[in-house]
């Protein structure tokens, strides 16, 4: 379990833990609020089964407010961590939770190998697209109707240093 100390004036103390089948309610719960296609409760415990290798979540005064989950990707030459899905409940945004989580999952991801980190994130989502920007993520290209609703997902990638 790594804790996370916030910031000075941040008011909250959360620690990010790894998630397991019984935060899927709560997981799915809060990203209901944050998402136009949810995963569902089905979906969710799917996804952490099957391919999501990393899977965290950050918790305060014993709930789930916030997760993000991602996996491995091997194309044979290099080895890459595909960040999926990222949310922080809206009340406990810019405290530093967003990052801390984003920290964790690539810090997984370098254990395991990664020398990247991709995402996809819809185009009109622009205060995610800064928040990817501030946290070094470039923008590499743009998927036409990437989205079930036709809407274009920008695919952003991050490398880590040797």
């Amino acid at each position: 379990m790594v804790t996370v100390r916030p910031e000075p004036g941040f008011g909250i103390g959360f620690y990010i833990r790894r998630a397991i089948p019984a935060d899927i309610p709560e997981i799915s719960a809060i990203e209901k609020e944050a998402f136009t296609d949810p995963w569902g409760e089905e979906g969710i415990r799917e996804a952490m089964t099957l391919y999501l290798t990393s899977f965290f979540v950050a918790v305060a005064d014993g709930k789930v407010i916030g997760f993000v989950g991602g996996g491995l990707e091997n194309t044979g030459e290099v080895i890459y961590g595909h960040l999926c899905t990222l949310f922080v409940a809206e009340q406990y945004r810019n405290r530093g939770l967003g990052r801390a989580l984003s920290d964790r999952i690539d810090h997984d991801f370098i254990l395991h190998g990664a020398t990247a980190v991709q995402l996809e994130v819809r185009v009109s989502n622009r205060d995610a697209i800064a928040f990817y920007r501030r946290l070094g993520y470039q923008e590499i290209f743009t998927y036409d109707s990437y989205y079930k609703d036709g809407e274009d997902g920008v695919v952003m990638m991050k490398w880590f240093s040797s």
